[in-house]
């Protein structure tokens, strides 16, 4: 049980309560187990919809044949979210993904697959780091530039 439960920490960074809660409703199940923690992470991200994102980054990414590119404005709440190296990783994830998608706005951009994991949309992507992070986490805007 402590494999499994370290195996979905580092799937989900949740704590390791909620994890073990969730194996035990699934009857020791991984596969079952992640299915009720992403359920958790739509349910935190909820209760954290309405708090204030006043911090946040602006990151870049330009493709390797330098001829698009984009920069994406993403909120959270605190400074310390803001610098930590998982926040970061989405506001790029998230750059990236408008390099390859092309969206015309949130909303689409929200309810695109994400590009590295076709079985989450962008959407389920942040609602992951909302819980993994403990803060509301919101995109501000972005611009895609191509030549």
């Amino acid at each position: 049980m402590i494999d499994a439960i370290k195996k979905l920490r580092d799937q989900t960074g949740l704590s390791v309560a909620d994890i073990s809660r969730a194996l035990q409703e699934a009857g020791g199940n991984e596969k079952r187990a992640l299915e009720i923690l992403g359920s958790l992470g739509h349910e935190i991200a909820e209760k954290k919809s309405s708090r204030p994102a006043a911090e946040g980054v602006v990151e870049s990414y330009i493709h390797a044949n330098r001829k698009v590119g984009a920069s994406v404005v993403l909120h959270c709440e605190t400074d310390f979210v803001a610098k930590s190296p998982d926040f970061l990783e989405l506001a790029h994830n998230l750059a990236m993904q408008i390099v390859s998608m092309d969206p015309k706005g949130v909303e689409e951009l929200l309810s695109q697959p994400f590009i590295k994991d076709q079985n989450l949309t962008v959407k389920e992507l942040i609602n992951k780091y909302i819980a993994k992070l403990g803060e509301n986490i919101k995109i501000g805007g972005f611009s895609r530039f191509s030549v």
